[in-house]
């Protein structure tokens, strides 16, 4: 029986004779090796959210994987002010300066405002954010309830949803929004 080989040489890795039984490996093998900057596929159904100031900047992205028990949501900020700014999931997903047009929190459930309420908190609600002073964050954290997928407590609601960037802290307790001051920068949340 004869036998049939080749050389091979994948850019990044060894040469080397392989039998021709292994060419639809190779080949795939290859095709990974030439394409390093694809990274791995997305195990978790998820979304990213592009967030950009009121003169049209981008100023943060946020990405959000649904779990079985809600939404780790990690992101990263540049450019914004120094400082702790509220983060909130808002009920619309439109975001026109000086972003009104996300409307009030997401609260499918009509809880009050604040994880300091004994009635509450918002499903929008999330942890403030505290920004150092060259305007970079990055930041990761977990919204117990929310979904991506179909049903009363999705962010893929109707109208969509946005997530929106407030000037100040959320003190977790003033109605309706925690006292956060203006809304600096929104995105809409999307498919």
């Amino acid at each position: 029986m004869a036998h049939c080989s080749f050389d091979v040489n994948v850019p990044g890795t060894m040469a080397f004779r392989a039998p021709l039984a292994l060419v639809p490996l190779l080949v795939v093998l290859s095709a990974r090796a030439a394409t390093p900057d694809a990274g791995p596929e997305p195990s978790e159904p998820g979304t990213t959210t592009v967030l950009k100031d009121a003169h049209g900047a981008t100023v943060g992205r946020v990405m959000l994987t649904d779990t079985p028990h809600g939404l780790l949501v990690r992101g990263s900020l540049i450019g914004v002010p120094r400082g702790t700014h509220a983060i909130h999931f808002h009920e619309t997903g439109k975001c026109e300066p000086p972003f009104k047009t996300a409307g009030g929190h997401f609260n499918p459930g009509q809880k009050s405002h604040g994880m300091l309420d004994p009635a509450g908190p918002h499903a929008g609600d999330m942890p403030n954010l505290v920004v150092p002073k060259d305007g970079a964050l990055e930041f990761e954290f977990f919204v117990q309830g929310l979904t991506l997928a179909p049903g009363p407590t999705s962010l893929f609601d109707a109208d969509g949803t946005a997530i929106v960037l407030h000037a100040k802290a959320d003190d977790y307790r003033s109605q309706p929004a925690g006292d956060s001051g203006d809304r600096i920068a929104c995105g809409a949340v999307t498919r």
